[in-house]
């Protein structure tokens, strides 16, 4: 299916022509909360000034010319759409989020009894949230989910693997691509694609998050091979792998013609509360929302990376993989 005017995608605003999409940051954060924590210790979270320094933050991005984030925040990431849309009423920007559930090994416990080899069995209760996510809205809101996320960090449990199983089948009811967090170090891309690809999942519709926190440019390449987009999408954490190196990894995949398989972002958000934003700033000064575009599209350039890639990788392959398009 090729990308038109007349193919949409879901929004926090509402639907927006695919060929409208602009220039995309493929993995950004609004907020990550720990709900339970703030909604007993609301004195930890003062919401007017959270809301407005995300909107300062987030048209420090649309001043740079970016026009469409996906924000993969889900269940056990604190998702609140509510919020999300109260922020980004105040900045004219696309925000494209997710439905699906973010564990490292077990299910929450809401699911741990109900579905597939658990006490009471039956069908995936995950699989209708997520469909009704897609389709009806997310709590009510009317705002539709256009990612499906997961993830698998060190190996794959018997709980990431059935999100992952989870997200295979709403995929298969509605077509929504999906992202995946995945940890290079553990060679778990390859591991998420088995599971997706013997659960029906076309591989060219899922980005590998985190892909770019390796610079094994082979490794890279095989799982590119495979259909899948590898996500370079962690510009600014130098305490995993330092900017020239990343770049150094794009400019040497685009060479080889790996532009149309990479998309780009800082997987940064305007408030993270796992740690304390004095000790975040100490820790990654770089991490923020116009790294890519302020240090990172420079230095790709001066390593070869022409014009037409980056448009390829900030453009045409998020908005590829956002609406279905071949």
């Amino acid at each position: 299916m090729t990308t038109t005017s007349t193919t949409t995608v879901p929004t926090v605003r509402g639907p927006v022509a695919a060929d409208q999409l602009g220039q995309v940051l493929a993995h950004e954060h609004v907020f990550v909360r720990s709900e339970e924590i703030l909604r007993n210790y609301p004195h930890l979270w003062d919401e007017p000034a959270r809301v407005a320094d995300a909107v300062a933050r987030l048209q420090t991005m649309v001043d740079r010319g970016v026009r469409t984030i996906v924000d993969p925040t889900v269940i056990g990431l604190g998702r609140d759409v509510e919020r999300v849309a109260r922020v980004n009423a105040q900045v004219h920007l696309n925000i494209v989020v997710a439905t699906g559930v973010y564990t490292y090994d077990s299910v929450p416990f809401f699911f741990s009894q109900y579905g597939p080899g658990t006490l009471l069995g039956g069908d995936d209760p995950m699989v209708e949230l997520f469909v009704r996510d897609i389709t009806d809205g997310i709590a009510d809101t009317g705002i539709r989910a256009g990612m499906l996320k997961c993830a698998i960090e060190t190996e794959l449990t018997v709980g990431v693997e059935r999100v992952l199983v989870a997200v295979a089948a709403a995929h298969r009811a509605t077509g929504t691509p999906i992202t995946v967090h995945t940890s290079p170090g553990h060679g778990t891309g390859a591991v998420a694609l088995d599971v997706l690809e013997r659960e029906g999942v076309d591989l060219c519709r899922v980005v590998l998050g985190h892909s770019g926190d390796s610079d094994d440019v082979d490794a890279l390449r095989g799982l590119a091979d495979r259909g899948a987009i590898l996500g370079m999408d962690r510009f600014g954490l130098d305490v995993l792998l330092p900017t020239d190196r990343r770049v150094a990894t794009i400019a040497a995949l685009a060479a080889a013609g790996y532009a149309d398989r990479m998309v780009v972002a800082h997987d940064a958000s305007c408030r993270i509360d796992w740690f304390a934003p004095e000790t975040l700033a100490a820790l990654a000064p770089n991490w923020h929302f116009t790294f890519i575009h302020d240090e990172v599209l420079p230095a790709l350039r001066a390593a070869g990376v022409t014009a037409e890639q980056v448009t390829t990788m900030l453009v045409d392959v998020p908005r590829r993989h956002l609406a279905g398009g071949l």
